[in-house]
């Protein structure tokens, strides 16, 4: 029978924390009984990647003595309660705004409404949304990882609910004034917005059927049935660019500066992500399709 020996050091210090002797397989290693399996990292080199769960000893790069390093990565939650969150305070924060609940604005405008309807189709667009979030959260998303660092959720609700606040002060306000173009900028805004929410809840389900139940197997998404999904043959994630289109129609919708800026920093944020998806999709699958994009097609 193959044995190994196994070290395992600590990733800054380099002190030895553990040696296993003649480990058979399958060997499951807890460095730290006192913290979750979440919280500790084990990596072939000190600032290397994670290995992963279903990782095998026999089929790591190693020799009959393999050294492994551990990091702690500190308290962990789960990216559920993360993003139930993270989608929960906006839509109770923007509805504050929108009931003019006091000591928002002057106190003769507590509880009264605005007489411009764009007012009133704006809080229903953004309380859609965020609904939508909450409820595939819920019943539709499948995460490969289970858990992010505790950190990340003050992080993460610092930008969602800051934003929602600044965007919904001005666009309740009881000076605001509806866009340009009136009724018709409204209308073809409120397409768009529509639209781009529907072409993003269709990618959410072509990427959730692509993983089983309790599986973490990656697949190439490709365009099915659905005609909302065809924008896969040329962008790698377009959940973020309907994300974007859903955005875009909002700041024509509301002609608000907040909210302008927001798209933009959410655009920013959503290419990091898609190119970093993007690469991880070519160096997985030698048979990825070349003439996908990032998140806009033939440009980024």
């Amino acid at each position: 029978i193959w044995h190994h020996y196994v070290e395992i050091l600590d990733a800054k210090t380099k002190d030895k924390l553990c040696f296993l002797d003649k480990v058979r397989p399958p060997p499951r290693v807890c460095v730290h009984p006192q913290w979750y399996p979440a919280r500790q990292s084990i990596r072939l080199d000190p600032k290397g990647k994670s290995l992963k769960d279903e990782d095998v000893l026999q089929q790591l790069p190693v020799g009959t003595t393999a050294t492994f390093y551990f990091r702690d990565l500190g308290a962990q939650i789960s990216w559920v309660t993360v993003f139930l969150t993270e989608y929960t305070g906006p839509l109770i924060i923007y509805l504050l705004f929108y009931f003019r609940v006091p000591f928002i604005y002057a106190p003769k405008y507590d509880f009264t409404t605005s007489k411009h309807w764009v007012v009133h189709l704006a809080c229903m667009c953004h309380s859609f949304h965020y609904v939508k979030r909450l409820l595939e959260t819920l019943f539709v998303h499948r995460f490969s990882h289970g858990t992010m660092p505790l950190r990340n959720i003050f992080k993460n609700c610092t930008y969602y609910w800051g934003f929602a606040a600044w965007m919904a002060y001005y666009i309740n306000h009881p000076l605001y004034t509806p866009p340009m173009y009136g009724e018709q900028q409204v209308t073809i805004a409120l397409m768009i917005f529509l639209f781009c929410q529907i072409g993003n809840f269709s990618i959410h389900i072509a990427l959730r059927n692509l993983r089983p139940p309790g599986s973490k197997t990656r697949k190439i998404p490709y365009p099915t049935k659905n005609p909302f999904t065809w924008v896969f043959l040329l962008v790698s994630c377009p959940n973020y660019t309907y994300e974007l289109g859903s955005w875009l129609g909002f700041t024509m919708m509301t002609q608000c500066l907040p909210v302008a800026f927001f798209t933009f920093v959410g655009f920013v944020q959503m290419t990091v992500w898609a190119k970093g998806k993007h690469r991880s999709y070519l160096k997985e699958f030698r048979d990825y399709p070349t003439l996908r994009s990032p998140i806009l097609p033939f440009i980024l």
